[in-house]
């Protein structure tokens, strides 16, 4: 790895909608700089940079890429990132390693849903930010009009840097707005002298000196604005915009030079860093203490574990042992590597400012930070989207059964947005990600690399039971088989328990007669309350009967999910002096609840999930009807950036497990959603009767 000084680095991030172009347009920068000896083409599946089978057949990347070229006296860092949003996981860790974000756009398709969501997200990281329109060599290009929606959107900070000359596949070149030539091209498919007002205005925004003889009439020159650009840049007054045609290399040496010129340094953007709880910010001095976070994890079928870092202070050297922050592990790096696209270069070592990989540490994961351990310094948290699609995942073979757990875990490991757990209540195994088609990638690669087959299917509905009345009754256990038989009498009352109650103020012994102890568990809203008089059941027997019930709510009982919400009282109860023991009183206790249950107006409750859905503003129509037709009820409405509309609403997870492909048919793709649990609710009698019928028939097809 070359020293460059800090001021000579570049961190870039491509991000856009799919199908822009950013795998081409890297791919043709890596060609145009000497780091590949031909363009490679993701359609072709020659790409320096899509390198995963998946991406090779699909044509587009599925995760992120690291690749890296010299240009103009600068290193520049690329990160190559997917456009799907199935894939925003990989997104995020690359902003956390970059400082500028190039956004690029199809110019024949216009502004795209992923172009408005990383144009916010970049914003709100603080990150450099630039717009490439790409395809202006497609057919039916509108530049005049495309300019003005990404004006209109975007702000009036977003100025081309680069104009084309000609239109749609007669392009043939493009013009500076920086320098403009004595004689403007009569082809140029903006105004450029405009254009170069615009960027003057935008410039001197962020310089004082620049704009107090602006407005004194003073002429600001094409070489004071090469040296404000920058500063504008990062300031985010200016947006530059670059037009380009990859297909045809018209503009790319263009972008090339304006990155290496313009873009600013690790030394421009002061990073956020947390001391002993405090907010500081951190220059990036390569003789400071060290500050790396691990922005990607890969499994590597050659090379096992590679996890990549963006060192943000000092240098990292291999062979050196440094400190996970939070944790009391210490590691030994024993390689570094200079990432290529997927080739690997082992270097000694990288300094702040630059991306780097170490392989072969189990004890490293995503978000991770490390130190040499001389300052208590870390990094604010990676906050990731939590998957909203689950499918129950089962091997498929009992060969499958041996390997299936450590495969999802590798790949939990490389997507922070792919998750796996066991479902207490119906002890399926849940794999959760962002999409179907994310979750069908998932799929691919257990067959592909980890040789896994599964059978998916949906999870099933975690519903939970409840009572809506009160009821008492008892139950006796006796059974007798020769020598000592078992015997127990239990005499339970079930009722309703309320949320938000303070234990120790609801249950007392004016609301419950008798009562001489109660164990309260708030997970489940479950109270056992002991009001036995007389010693009718044996002090060491009354544990038993909680466990018996206890059992008998995990059970189920009218349809076999988890019983909540109940208070169940025992008040008497009959022993015998030889037959009596826990084994009897656990049975009773579970029997008898069992019973009276029935008769306390057993009621379904089903999980209720918080949404919220980001559609164009001219679908509300068609959305608001989708949603009453899943139970669904809109609690509020907003209105955000780019002719959108947020709304807030309660669906019942029974109604959203299919709602991503719903959703997407609805709004053409451009909208999205997110959701989390919001409480527990009563099923409709209707769908309540459904469930305790297939119940009532899968039970019995069982038990025949």
């Amino acid at each position: 790895m070359p020293r460059h000084p800090v001021e000579e680095l570049r961190n870039v991030v491509l991000v856009g909608h799919g199908a822009t172009g950013k795998t081409s347009l890297a791919d043709l920068m890596l060609y145009k700089s000497g780091v590949n000896r031909r363009i490679g083409s993701p359609d072709e599946g020659t790409s320096l940079l899509d390198i995963d089978d998946d991406e090779k057949q699909r044509h587009h990347s599925i995760t992120s890429h690291v690749c890296h070229f010299e240009h103009g006296g600068s290193r520049i860092n690329m990160i190559d990132a997917p456009g799907m949003p199935d894939f925003v996981g990989q997104v995020i860790g690359a902003y956390r390693a970059a400082e500028t974000v190039l956004i690029t756009v199809n110019a024949p398709h216009g502004i795209e849903m992923n172009t408005r969501k990383s144009f916010q997200h970049a914003g709100n990281r603080g990150l450099a930010r630039c717009l490439v329109l790409n395809k202006c060599d497609g057919e039916n290009v509108k530049l005049p009009e495309l300019m003005a929606s990404v004006r209109e959107q975007f702000g009036q900070g977003c100025v081309p840097l680069t104009i084309p000359l000609g239109t749609g596949p007669q392009i043939h070149g493009v013009i500076s707005t920086v320098h403009l030539p004595k004689e403007i091209p009569s082809d140029a498919a903006l105004d450029p002298v405009a254009a170069n007002q615009q960027l003057i205005e935008a410039v001197v925004e962020a310089d004082e000196e620049l704009m107090s003889r602006y407005f004194e009439g003073e002429t600001i020159s094409g070489e004071e604005l090469d040296r404000a650009i920058s500063k504008a840049i990062v300031a985010g007054t200016l947006i530059p915009v670059f037009c380009t045609a990859v297909k045809s290399d018209i503009g790319v040496s263009e972008l090339m030079d304006a990155l290496a010129k313009y873009a600013p340094s690790p030394a421009q953007v002061q990073r956020h860093v947390l001391k002993d709880g405090e907010d500081l910010l951190i220059q990036p001095d390569p003789n400071g203490p060290l500050v790396a976070q691990v922005i990607k994890t890969r499994i590597d079928p050659f090379v096992s574990k590679v996890n990549y870092l963006r060192i943000y202070s000092g240098t990292l050297k291999k062979d050196s042992t440094v400190h996970v922050v939070g944790t009391d592990k210490s590691i030994k790096v024993h390689h570094l590597i200079d990432v290529q696209g997927g080739q690997h270069e082992n270097v000694d070592e990288a300094i702040a400012g630059n991306i780097v990989a170490v392989s072969r540490i189990e004890d490293l994961h995503t978000g991770d930070v490390i130190s040499d351990g001389s300052d208590h310094i870390t990094m604010p948290p990676m906050a990731f989207p939590r998957p909203m699609i689950g499918l129950a995942v089962e091997p498929k073979s009992r060969a499958d059964q041996a390997k299936i757990s450590a495969a999802l875990h590798k790949i939990e490991e490389e997507d922070p947005t792919f998750k796996v757990h066991r479902e207490d209540q119906t002890h399926e195994m849940v794999m959760e990600g962002m999409s179907e088609l994310h979750l069908q990638l998932i799929q691919n690669r257990l067959h592909n690399r980890e040789k896994v087959d599964v059978i998916t299917h949906q999870p099933r509905i975690p519903y939970r039971e409840t009572v809506a009345a009160s009821a008492e009754g008892s139950y006796r256990h006796k059974k007798q088989s020769g020598g000592s038989g078992q015997f127990a009498e239990v005499h339970l009352r079930v009722s309703a328990c309320p949320h938000g109650i303070h234990p120790d103020e609801y249950f007392t012994r004016s609301r419950f007669e008798g009562m001489r102890a109660f164990h309260y568990d708030p997970d489940l809203n479950f109270c056992f309350i002991d009001a036995v008089s007389g010693g009718s059941v044996p002090n060491q027997f009354i544990p038993a009967v909680e466990k018996g019930i206890r059992e008998r709510m995990c059970q189920g009982i009218v349809a076999g999910c988890q019983v909540q919400d109940i208070v169940v009282e025992l008040f008497f109860g009959k022993d015998h002096p030889v037959d009596s023991n826990e084994a009897a009183f656990k049975t009773a206790g579970s029997m008898c609840l069992k019973e009276i249950f029935q008769n306390a107006q057993p009621t379904l409750l089903e999980p209720i999930m918080q949404v919220e859905i980001t559609i164009p503003s001219d679908r509300i129509g068609d959305i608001s009807s989708d949603l009453n037709t899943r139970r669904g009820r809109m609690e509020g409405m907003e209105e955000v950036p780019g002719g959108f509309s947020l709304i807030h609403a309660k669906i019942p997870l029974a109604e959203v497990m299919t709602y991503a492909r719903a959703l997407s048919g609805l709004t053409g793709g451009q909208g999205s959603f997110t959701m989390e649990f919001a409480s527990y609710e009563m099923v409709p009698p209707n769908e309540q009767q459904k469930i305790v019928k297939a119940h009532a028939q899968s039970h019995n097809g069982e038990a025949h």
